[in-house]
């Protein structure tokens, strides 16, 4: 017999959604296989061949009866959290007795109307939602792997009481958790469930019973169909993923009695109605037109354009230091030349300066002076040839160390230059007599004819 078309990957699929999860909408077919439904997955026998028809297989009625058709096959649409009861559900909660918490209390009223209304609208599939027992029991016991005799490790153990899912589901919107915002004096089991990301997820699953006809309600031949996780960020898991165009999943029971059942998951969510999509089309459009105007109001209209062909150089700099030198009461005096072709500087730039008078300390066998003193300047570069091998000459710095005694007359201890460096970096100008001034600086580059970056160090 050839083997059935059936789909082999129950891995999940990851989904990105802006709408409210509220809207989500899936329809679950389920159908047992039969041996009079079972050819139409096999393919066409070859004329002539002498097969058995497998239709000549179909059970024929008797006088107990059948299963009816639709305890057979159910197709049912199901909403986010929306909550169906198993048959196992409605013969527990028909007894007041087993009612233990509000929940039960609530399953219990919701049964009774159901009872008085006609019934259930499902038979086999069912749901458990995000506050039912069966979502804790089962993300406590998830396994890391698909062995069947597998043990948890010691950190397994650990974390199966982390709970990535919001403890307090129902009062996140009042205002109580919004003010505790920091908490003081945090508990152990506060630490311990929340020492990891602590993602809000919500959880449901689609379960089905697959008992046998006339044995409903036993929780050994329940099966998880499908798992929908969704985060506060939008973010919905489903596995196995949508059936699509795909072939149906399939689940063998076990026991005596071995049955074979397929079943497929769609996405029937209803779209937005064209009015809806322009509608909110507006709104982002509007929003995105306030937040532009915010941050043109940040940025102002008195930004200065570089002028079309020409390199901006802004250079911070820092005196620094001097050290190894004779004399006290030492102060630098400095200047910037700028090469003579195709340089300029603004006309109230400064491309000089004079520190502070500083007095030295000892600093080993030397004396140091700390002048910590800063400068800034900016230059402009026209570029006329923009070939390789006309590079621009490069502006340089002329430093001149100076010394104050107590006759207000000033000596000159040491002096040197040095050309601004293309990166930026701190330089030692080193000065004669093995005397030096230390020197740094930060450079910004802006070119009209490519985007402007910054060098620092």
């Amino acid at each position: 017999m050839a083997e059935a078309s059936w789909s082999t990957d129950t891995g999940e699929a990851v989904y990105r959604s802006l709408d409210p999860v509220r809207n989500l909408r899936l329809r679950v077919h389920l159908q047992r296989i039969t041996s009079g439904n079972f050819h139409h997955y096999q393919p066409a026998a070859q004329s002539g061949s002498d097969l058995i028809d497998l239709a000549t297989f179909r059970p024929q009625p008797t006088a107990s009866g059948h299963r009816p058709d639709e305890d057979e096959e159910e197709e049912i649409v199901i909403g986010w959290q929306e909550k169906l009861f198993s048959q196992f559900e409605v013969d527990v909660y028909q007894n007041e007795a087993a009612c233990q918490s509000p929940l039960d209390c609530q399953y219990r009223q919701e049964i009774l109307k159901l009872e008085n209304s006609g019934g259930r609208k499902n038979r086999r599939i069912f749901t458990y939602t995000d506050s039912d027992r069966y979502t804790n029991l089962e993300e406590h016991c998830q396994k890391m792997t698909t062995a069947a005799s597998e043990v948890p490790s010691f950190l397994v153990e650990r974390m199966a009481n982390v709970r990535r899912r919001r403890q307090d589901r129902r009062g996140t919107e009042g205002g109580i958790l919004k003010s505790r915002i920091i908490t003081w004096e945090p508990s152990e089991e506060f630490v311990k469930n929340s020492h990891v990301i602590n993602t809000p997820l919500q959880t449901m699953y689609i379960m089905a019973d697959l008992g046998p006809y006339g044995k409903l309600g036993y929780k050994k031949y329940e099966h998880v169909l499908c798992t929908v996780k969704v985060d506060s960020n939008g973010v919905i898991t489903v596995k196995p993923d949508f059936t699509g165009l795909r072939a149906p999943y399939r689940i063998e029971t076990e026991g005596e009695k071995q049955e074979l059942w397929k079943y497929t998951i769609d996405n029937v969510s209803s779209l937005a109605q064209p009015e809806e999509e322009e509608r909110e089309q507006r709104v982002f459009k509007d929003l995105y037109g306030r937040h532009k105007e915010y941050l043109s109001s940040l940025v102002g209209t008195d930004f200065e354009m570089t002028v079309p062909g020409t390199l901006r150089l802004f250079v911070n700099g820092e005196v620094v230091s001097a050290q190894g030198y004779e004399y006290d009461n030492l102060y630098v005096h400095f200047f910037v030349e700028l090469p003579t072709t195709n340089w300029s500087s603004p006309a109230f730039q400064k491309l000089s300066g004079i520190t502070q008078t500083c007095a030295t300390k000892s600093l080993g066998m030397d004396k140091v002076a700390y002048f910590c003193y800063p400068f800034t300047f900016e230059a402009f570069f026209l570029h006329k040839d923009e070939s390789a091998d006309a590079l621009p000459e490069w502006p340089v710095l002329y430093c001149e160390v100076l010394s104050l005694d107590f006759w207000q007359r000033y000596r000159v201890e040491g002096y040197g230059a040095v050309v601004l460096p293309a990166t930026p970096e701190p330089l030692w100008n080193q000065a004669p007599f093995g005397k030096g001034c230390r020197v740094c600086w930060t450079v910004w580059k802006d070119s009209a004819s490519r985007a402007p970056f910054t060098m620092c160090w």
